[in-house]
C-alpha cells in the first residue's frame, strides 16, 4: 500500500509542477482542495491567497514554458503516513527560487493538496 500511495502522491506533485510550468490551470484546479489557502513570503512580504485567487494569478501570467525557461522543479522529500502526506519541493521559475511544503490528504480515495506553505530563498 505504501508504494502505491507514494506513486499516486508523486503523480499529484508532478501534475502540480506541470500545471505551474505549463500554465495549465485546469490541472492545478484538480491538484488542490477547494478550501486550500496558500501562505508564503516573497522577498519578506507576506503572501496569502485562496486557491481561486492563486489560479487567477496563474491564468494572468505567461507560463515558464512560454518564456522558454528550463524545467527544474523537483521533489526534495516526501513523508507518507496513513492518509496524510507532506512533501518538500523545489519550484524555481521566472527568477524566483521557491521551496514549497505541500500537505496532502487522501479524501474520498484520492490524494489532494490541502495546504501549501512556501518561501522564496535568495
Amino acid at each position: 500500500m505504501y508504494k502505491e500511495n507514494r506513486a499516486e502522491i508523486e503523480q499529484l506533485i508532478n501534475d502540480y509542477f506541470e500545471g505551474i510550468f505549463n500554465g495549465e490551470t485546469d490541472k492545478l484546479e484538480k491538484c488542490f482542495h477547494d478550501d486550500l489557502y496558500l501562505y508564503g513570503d516573497i522577498h519578506g512580504e507576506d503572501y496569502l491567497k485562496s486557491k481561486h485567487e492563486y489560479i487567477d494569478g496563474v491564468k494572468s501570467r505567461k507560463s515558464p514554458k512560454e518564456l522558454n525557461e528550463k524545467f527544474n522543479m523537483k521533489i526534495i522529500g516526501l513523508d507518507v503516513m496513513g492518509k496524510a502526506a507532506m512533501a518538500k519541493v523545489h519550484v524555481p521559475f521566472s527568477g524566483y527560487n521557491y521551496y514549497d511544503y505541500l500537505s496532502m490528504a487522501m479524501i474520498n480515495g484520492k490524494w489532494i493538496i490541502v495546504n501549501k506553505i512556501f518561501t522564496h530563498v535568495e
